[in-house]
């Protein structure tokens, strides 16, 4: 099974265990949160959390993979439903935005992993840096259909353009934070198109 596949067919115990943990991780942070409470919320038994997630480690990455199934939906949305080389960036960028503008955000779940686990070799952090990269290779990509030669730093641009507005989201008014990201994207892509315009009438 590839990282972008689900389980299969999940039992109700183990997707209810796994929304408790997703929505108490993000809106609390990973360390500061038991088994115990999980469990209590969730409403299973301790055998029952132990058969499905062996250690909190097994359930921290579940939770981290299934967000990063969310990304990967939302990617996969923007993908099929826009076709000019700009229209997918954009669509994910509008994705981004709302989700800063949406009720209870609380920031980026794998920066908020990061800060909680630094060591790289720990493997909530190999996680982490797993869908960071799918991410950039996948922002790359697209970049690359708008101007190949700056593809590789103008995805690094938009991902820190990213980066900073689901921080500044969490400290500052979230629309004024989600406008002004993409306003940056939006100037970096059309940076990009001109680029390219002017090599192809050469």
């Amino acid at each position: 099974m590839t990282r972008d596949e689900p389980d299969a067919r999940p039992s109700e115990a183990r997707l209810r265990l796994l929304r408790t943990a997703t929505r108490i991780f993000y809106t609390e942070g990973i360390h500061s949160v038991g088994v115990d409470r999980i469990i209590a919320e969730a409403k299973v038994t301790r055998a029952t959390f132990y058969r499905h997630f062996p250690s909190k480690d097994d359930l921290i990455l579940a939770y981290l993979r299934e967000v990063h199934q969310m990304d990967h939906a939302m990617v996969e949305e923007a993908l099929a439903a826009n076709q000019s080389p700009v229209d997918p960036l954009l669509a994910i960028a509008g994705s981004i935005a709302r989700n800063i503008q949406s009720p209870g955000f609380r920031g980026c779940a794998f920066l908020n992993a990061a800060a909680e686990y630094p060591d790289t070799n720990h493997p909530v952090h190999q996680e982490l840096t797993a869908h960071r990269q799918w991410f950039l290779d996948t922002i790359t990509m697209l970049m690359t259909q708008v101007h190949e030669e700056t593809a590789d730093p103008a995805a690094r641009h938009f991902i820190m353009l990213r980066d900073g507005a689901m921080a500044a989201g969490c400290l500052s008014d979230p629309t004024l934070v989600s406008e002004t990201f993409l306003r940056g994207v939006e100037g970096l892509l059309r940076i990009n198109s001109e680029r390219q315009s002017a090599e192809s009438t050469r």
